[in-house]
């Protein structure tokens, strides 16, 4: 699955992921392999990025994810690694 992490500044995380982990404004959800495409507003809070080489963490204050056919792309407001 491939996910996109991008601010208004820069692009924070590109890759391959296992799994990943958003706050979402409903509460928090995990997105694996094949999930259903989704589409959700983030609050703030802390995203756990699982690849191969292990956990990554960022912290969001607020954007929206996208999840279509193992693409997930994160629109956020600001990222602190």
């Amino acid at each position: 699955m491939y996910l996109e992490i991008i601010t208004p500044d820069k692009k924070v995380f590109e890759g391959e992921v296992a799994g990943a982990k958003f706050p979402g404004t409903q509460g928090s959800f995990e997105v694996l392999n094949n999930h259903a495409p989704i589409i959700s507003t983030l609050e703030n809070g802390e995203i756990r990025v699982t690849t191969s080489a292990g956990q990554q963490f960022f912290q969001v204050d607020g954007g929206v994810v996208e999840v279509l056919n193992n693409k997930i792309i994160v629109l956020a407001e600001s990222i602190t690694a």
